[in-house]
């Protein structure tokens, strides 16, 4: 019994070692596949809030305005000495600007002034606005009328009665929001920015709680977009973001471990390229010798003087047999150098057989057409010119 749980215990044992592994394993590419998708969807919000920071210019700005003017004059009369001005910067932090070239934007004043009765005999007033870019330039100038919203005496009364309590309290006061529209579609300079405007009230009458310059972006576009649908733009720009970073990680790891997208079809080529290049190239060095050693030889050989015996002019005589027949090995050193090389060749085609099994599935017709091209060392006496028969003799 004992003998026969051996082997089924050795076969448990080394199932579980390599469900272990292969649990491990698995549990390892899972951690990374995780923190690679952590990071691509770190690095994609990053982008999307970079593109969103640098494409949206600032949505609204506001600022109060402070008026000042003259006091140098008589005070005994109810007038200002000067009309109110202001003087109002459009640089956050000194630095940089609020508006952005191209973009249009609405600029409206809003004033707070009691229901004075100065302010009700007062009528209506102007507003002008002169913005200027630095060194004080002017680009553009704009003035508008308004005047308090008219009540009659007997809606004044009832809502001084209504809201006795409140206006006790002092809760609330008696004054309106008046609202100027200054410049609907202003659109800055990109040669002169926008950096400042001077606010004027021309009126030395007029009585006010404080004032406010507010400017609105006007989006068109994808900017429209960005900033009335957030959610949707933020979802589809992050996720666009990670497509392409993913895409981007997958050929990489395909270039990592293939070295390509297509490796067999680019290896093939280059092997072949080269193997056929070296083959052309020691088949013209051998050639090259042949020709110098034929040359050599021919240029040692002695003048014959005189005539020949009938028996070796004869064709099929021994003279030619023995020539036709002769060993290789005597032959001089020039032609021994280009026999090596050739055998060198043979023998380096024999070293490649390698090359030759790994592409025979692919490629066999190219690989034997390389192979026929490389010279044979058995043409060495097919190659023997009729000088050589005379030096034998």
């Amino acid at each position: 019994m004992g003998t026969a749980m051996g082997p089924v215990l050795l076969w448990l044992q080394d199932v579980a070692a390599f469900t272990l592994l292969k649990a491990r394993r698995t549990l390892l590419q899972a951690l990374l596949l995780f923190c690679v998708i952590v990071l691509l969807l770190w690095v994609s919000i990053f982008l999307y809030g970079s593109f969103y920071y640098s494409y949206m210019p600032t949505v609204s700005f506001s600022t109060p305005v402070n008026y000042f003017y003259k006091t140098d004059c008589d005070t005994s009369q109810p007038l200002l000495c000067s009309f109110p001005t202001a003087n109002v910067s459009f640089l956050k932090n000194g630095r940089d600007e609020v508006m952005a070239y191209g973009q249009p934007y609405r600029i409206t004043l809003d004033l707070e002034m009691p229901e004075s009765p100065v302010n009700e005999q007062l009528g209506m007033f102007m507003i002008k606005m002169s913005c200027y870019a630095r060194g004080g330039v002017t680009v553009s100038s704009v003035a508008r009328s308004t005047m308090l919203h008219y009540r009659s005496t007997v809606l004044q009364t009832l809502s001084t009665l209504f809201f006795s309590p409140v206006l006790l309290t002092g809760m609330t006061e008696q004054k309106q929001l008046i609202e100027v529209e200054l410049f609907t579609d202003y659109k800055t300079n990109a040669y002169l920015p926008t950096v400042g405007a001077v606010l004027e009230i021309h009126s030395k009458r007029v009585q006010i709680y404080s004032a406010h310059l507010r400017i609105h972006a006007y989006f068109t576009g994808v900017r429209y977009v960005l900033y009335n649908f957030p959610l949707t733009s933020a979802f589809l720009g992050v996720a666009s973001n990670f497509t392409f970073l993913s895409v981007i990680v997958i050929f990489s790891y395909l270039q990592f471990i293939w070295g390509a997208i297509w490796p067999p079809e680019q290896v093939r080529v280059r092997v072949m390229t080269g193997n056929n290049a070296r083959f052309q190239q020691r088949g013209e060095s051998a050639r090259r010798r042949m020709k110098r050693a034929s040359t050599q030889k021919e240029s040692e050989e002695p003048s014959v003087i005189g005539s020949l015996d009938e028996s070796s002019d004869a064709p099929g005589s021994g003279t030619l047999h023995e020539t036709s027949t002769h060993d290789p090995s005597d032959m001089p050193g020039g032609f021994e150098n280009v026999e090596d090389d050739l055998l060198g060749v043979s023998e380096n085609v024999e070293e490649d057989q390698s090359i030759r099994d790994a592409f025979n599935s692919t490629a066999p017709e190219e690989l034997d057409l390389l192979l026929e091209r490389s010279p044979d060392p058995s043409d060495t006496v097919l190659r023997q010119r009729p000088g050589a028969s005379s030096a034998a003799l």
